[in-house]
């Protein structure tokens, strides 16, 4: 029998995933940590039950505060090229993901939980929360993929002067930046996720993960290239049975029912 994770919590509800980060006090991450989050996002993205899937903390006043720096004592060169691995490990499951990611953002929010909300699809955050990536403070830069998620997210000037001063954000001057999409009351903050998550889960599955795969991966491409991709998007959409429904559904006037698996 597989033992339940340690460090995060899992659930579902109405085809809504959550992955909570869940290691009080301050939610500080060990390498263990790291692996059950990986280890989650995986199982969450291959349950056909979940068709979206939500990064947050069950642990109050935190997101995240980081790696928990013992995990760093002593650490060497190849050390860190696993710890980083995995990192990237996750940045690139959240990257490849099908079904639409969203964070919700609370309390205080800095490293390596906060850089996993940048590979997400949108964050709301409460409105009191503060964000930060304060690695330069230990002579470190942020390893989840951050360096490149910030620059396409806020723009290479910002996103250098971010990392280079380490300091807590507000959430509304985050939102101004582009780093949080919308703001919510703190008491508020898992209804509304909720809720944007329910709308989203009765949407085209098909659709849905075309428009992530296309505005994801077109976004580092030449004009040119990323409208191939979109090409052989709207050809493979025109093979699906959701398509299909979309049309039929429009046509007769009636909700569409979307074939769950295409």
């Amino acid at each position: 029998m597989t033992e339940p994770p340690s460090f995060i919590r899992l659930s579902t509800t109405a085809h809504v995933g959550w992955l909570e980060f869940n290691r009080p006090p301050v939610n500080a991450f060990t390498r263990e940590m790291v692996d059950e989050v990986h280890d989650g996002i995986a199982a969450m993205l291959a349950d056909p039950e979940v068709r979206v899937l939500v990064l947050a903390s069950a642990v109050p006043g935190y997101l995240s505060a980081g790696a928990d720096l013992n995990a760093f004592k002593g650490i060497d060169a190849d050390g860190m090229r696993a710890w980083a691995t995995r990192c990237h490990q996750i940045a690139r499951l959240l990257r490849g993901s099908a079904k639409p990611l969203l964070a919700a953002i609370g309390g205080t929010a800095v490293g390596g939980g906060l850089e996993m909300t940048l590979h997400c699809d949108l964050r709301f955050a409460a409105a009191d929360a503060k964000l930060g990536q304060p690695e330069i403070r230990i002579g470190f830069i942020p390893p989840i993929a951050t360096t490149q998620a910030l620059a396409r997210l806020i723009g290479r000037p910002r996103a250098i002067r971010y990392l280079y001063e380490g300091r807590m954000v507000p959430a509304e001057e985050a939102r101004s930046w582009g780093l949080v999409d919308e703001l919510v009351a703190p008491a508020e903050l898992r209804a509304r996720v909720q809720a944007y998550g329910e709308e989203l889960a009765a949407k085209s599955p098909a659709a849905l993960a075309a428009i992530r795969r296309t505005v994801t991966l077109g976004g580092g491409l030449t004009f040119e290239d990323g409208m191939a991709l979109e090409l052989e998007a709207v050809v493979a959409l025109a093979d699906t049975p959701d398509f299909a429904e979309g049309v039929a559904a429009f046509l007769e006037k009636r909700p569409p029912v979307w074939p769950r698996g295409s």
